[in-house]
């Protein structure tokens, strides 16, 4: 079994997870547009392939499945979500298992506006949240709304643009700053699905906050959740945690997996004000926080490659245990010594 990984970046510890699931039956190929991604040296096969919005890009991607014979794909970049489940048919017609879940969820999670509303239509706790200056203005005169706030992209990724304001002066401020910088960010190909519209203004919760996996099937049926406490953030990513086990935890997820229906795993934050379960956003790929349930005892990896062998006794890759605490270190590794001789499919696709 072939598994391709796509915008691999900085995952290092995916790549070797799922080259031990795997155990020497099959290859990882994985694929960046800079071949300085570290992640690249960790792969059996490293390739470098045009960025997510060149219009080569899938055609690249199908190019390196039929070559290397790739039963599954595995996306690992929020901004390539929509792209990968627009050509999900597209891809899967050589087929290949593209592990994204459709259209629909994947723009309801990338659109944090539509994710607060799907949360607020499901019951489920969310912060207060706002679209228009107006809209938040209005609500803290009518005191439904305090200071600090926290402004932030509509369509987000890896906590780009995101600022806390303690005032209105810094409110307005910073609101006309993050528009301009959006449009000079990697996000702007988001944004202009609507550019007055691409700023959320959002309560700032200041309580616990946690991090969960919520595991469905690839037929979109809820399995079950593997959360975490987190203890220390660094640069969006969690850096230290916690595994926890808690039933309402569990109860809230199998309420979101099961409205979502997403494939695989989705990661999840939420914080814990005063007994209260309040759910932030999904995104429906690995998350940075997924080493910490994998080393507290969940092998997703594992899962995956016994779903897709049609095995469905998985009951031994989980063994997930409380109170178990992590923490990330950095180390180095070289972008020059790659393990295998990296290709380029740029060149041949282009000419």
């Amino acid at each position: 079994m072939n598994i391709l990984f796509t915008c691999v970046g900085r995952r290092n510890y995916l790549i070797k997870y799922f080259k031990k699931a795997l155990r020497g039956k099959g290859n990882i190929v994985a694929v960046d547009s800079q071949l300085s991604a570290s992640a690249l040296a960790e792969a059996d096969i490293s390739i470098q392939v045009p960025a997510i919005y060149d219009p080569q890009y899938i055609e690249s991607l199908q190019s390196i499945i039929e070559k290397h014979n790739i039963h599954a794909i595995i996306c690992l970049n929020d901004l390539e979500l929509p792209i990968m489940a627009r050509n999900k048919m597209k891809l899967e017609k050589s087929g290949v298992k593209v592990l994204v879940s459709d259209e629909k969820f994947i723009d309801i999670s990338f659109d944090k506006w539509k994710t607060y509303k799907f949360f607020s239509n499901l019951g489920i706790l969310t912060p207060k949240t706002f679209l228009t200056v107006a809209d938040t203005l209005d609500s803290i005169n009518m005191h439904d709304l305090s200071y600090p706030l926290i402004l932030k992209p509509r369509w987000g990724s890896a906590s780009i643009g995101i600022e806390i304001v303690e005032n209105e002066n810094e409110f307005l401020l910073a609101y006309q700053l993050l528009k301009i910088k959006l449009k000079k960010s990697i996000l702007k190909h988001s944004c202009a699905e609507d550019e007055e519209q691409c700023i959320l203004i959002q309560e700032k919760i200041e309580a616990d906050e946690y991090g969960m996996d919520i595991l469905n099937d690839f037929n979109g049926k809820y399995y079950s959740s593997f959360a975490r406490k987190k203890l220390a953030i660094r640069s969006g990513e969690t850096d230290k945690a916690m595994s926890v086990i808690d039933e309402a935890f569990a109860d809230a997820a199998k309420i979101i997996g099961s409205a979502t229906g997403h494939i695989g795993t989705m990661d999840c934050d939420f914080f814990l004000l005063n007994n209260k379960i309040y759910f932030l956003e999904m995104n429906p790929r690995f998350g940075g926080g997924y080493p910490f349930s994998h080393e507290a005892g969940i092998d997703t990896p594992s899962i995956y490659i016994s779903w897709l062998q049609g095995n469905f006794d998985i009951s031994r890759f989980n063994n997930y245990k409380h109170n178990v605490s992590f923490s990330k270190y950095d180390t180095l590794i070289s972008s020059l010594n790659l393990n295998s001789e990296p290709e380029s499919v740029i060149a041949s696709i282009a000419g």
